[in-house]
């Protein structure tokens, strides 16, 4: 019995996937709910499970490719007796290599700020479409309701307004370059750039910073960027386009949390099963600074800021392929052992590729670590739609001046990259303010 294997939707507003990688080739043995294949989408990287035990008998779209939901990528023998075929097999074995993906169809992986209401077609019906495709249309100046919708339903798809882009429907669109050629010598290095291909609003930013010809020398190899990289590098380029960013710094003396965390370290994780590291109370600090100060957990749209009643805080962790920042959801409404556990769960399952899709959505807010590498301190750049990010540097001890006398404390730097449309210097140091105060007057039980 043949059983299809389709590219599965991973949340409400996720209509395609990208296959990155696949874990079986065909004829290979598969166990149901035995990793598959790996895809990417706007929000998230998985391995996807085999939805049943048998043989693979075809792979029907290769990596690289960027297919609809629903859409069949693979076909399973569930019996088991249906080898591959003499034919499949020998053509899948005569296959090449699929070309590495190039930047003919980007995408903004960056969330973005609360659309407006869903635009309406001259008849009068509602113009299906994601909060994305509505985005890259207003910064376009294109009207969705006058893009024909190939999607599912009519909806209007992500290819469907690049392709307005591209066309120039809109206003300010430039093409995005295709992906460089295979590593080249000096003598071999390509006289002219290839044919430019697809566009879009961030990612027309990458291009041509540089000419090219000035990139192409000496010798060098060619790394064409992973899909997970585009992404990150089309959301850092649109923040920065966005938001004006602005920086404070200061340091707080953690010593009597190193203190406490020496000390509580192994009962804690005996108690819990968790291990007791620095972020829970960075994160339970920031927490008290965002409910004191709710205009740094916002986010803008147009001319309204939002401001959130929730704590959603995003924690940057660094993969081996990449970046993601799963959400600590309802921060406020958890303790510190409950903070500890979410985000010990949530980083173990970002690095199995384990995260589910709002898992990786409606932060509020954003934290991230640089010190963990031994950082002094950084200053990063905003996860859209968030208006703020804390940056946090390592932890080390340093002589400092307490009552006129010299001693050894434990010092952290701070650093905060908040967004100037809405968040001012008063209240951005006044929020680093209460975070430094609850970090070195810590009271909170840990369990």
């Amino acid at each position: 019995m043949a059983v299809d294997v389709i590219m599965p939707q991973m949340g409400e507003s996720i209509f395609e996937g990208t296959i990155t990688k696949w874990l079986k080739k065909a004829g290979d043995k598969i166990e149901r709910d035995e990793p598959l294949f790996e895809i990417s989408t706007d929000k998230v990287d998985a391995e996807i499970p085999s939805p049943s035990a048998g043989v693979l008998k075809e792979i029907k779209v290769t990596e690289g490719q960027t297919v609809p939901i629903q859409t069949i990528v693979a076909v399973i023998d569930a019996d088991g007796a249906g080898a591959v075929s003499a034919a499949s097999a020998k053509a899948e074995a005569a296959k090449p290599a699929p070309a590495a993906p190039v930047a003919a169809k980007p995408s903004a992986s960056a969330p973005v700020a609360a659309p407006s209401a869903a635009p309406v077609s001259a008849s009068g019906d509602r113009v299906r479409s994601s909060p994305l495709v509505r985005k890259i249309a207003r910064e376009n100046n294109i009207d969705v309701a006058q893009v024909p919708g190939t999607g599912a339903g009519g909806r209007v798809s992500k290819q469907d307004i690049l392709g307005a882009v591209e066309s120039g429907t809109g206003t300010g669109s430039r093409p995005v370059a295709a992906a460089p050629p295979p590593a080249h010598s000096a003598s071999s290095r390509p006289s002219a750039p290839p044919p430019p291909t697809g566009g879009a609003s961030a990612s027309a930013v990458l291009e041509n910073a540089v000419p090219r010809e000035k990139m192409y020398f000496g010798h060098y190899e060619v790394q064409p960027m992973s899909v997970m990289r585009q992404r990150i590098a089309e959301h850092m380029v649109l923040s920065k386009h966005v938001s004006p960013h602005v920086y404070s710094v200061d340091e707080a003396d953690v010593t009597g949390i190193a203190t406490l965390r020496a000390k509580m370290k192994g009962k804690f994780e005996e108690a819990s099963g968790t291990k007791l590291t620095f972020m829970p109370f960075f994160v339970r600090a920031a927490v008290e600074a965002l409910r004191a100060f709710p205009t740094v957990n916002s986010s803008v749209d147009g001319t309204n800021i939002i401001l959130h009643k929730e704590c959603n805080i995003g924690i940057a962790v660094a993969l081996d392929w990449g970046l993601i920042v799963p959400v600590i959801k309802n921060a406020e409404e958890k303790n510190f052992l409950g903070i500890a556990r979410s985000m010990n769960d949530l980083a173990e399952r970002a690095r199995s590729k384990k995260l589910k899709p709002d898992e990786v959505a409606e932060g509020t807010f954003a934290i991230t670590n640089p010190g963990v590498f031994g950082g002094l301190f950084g200053l990063p750049v905003i996860n859209q739609p968030n208006v703020a990010i804390l940056g946090l540097g390592t932890i080390e001890k340093r002589p400092v001046v307490i009552e006129d006398a010299i001693a050894i404390r434990s010092m952290v730097y701070l650093t905060l990259s908040y967004d100037h449309r809405v968040v001012d210097g008063a209240v951005a140091h006044q929020f680093m303010a209460k975070l430094k105060h609850t970090l070195e007057n810590w009271t909170e039980s840990l369990m």
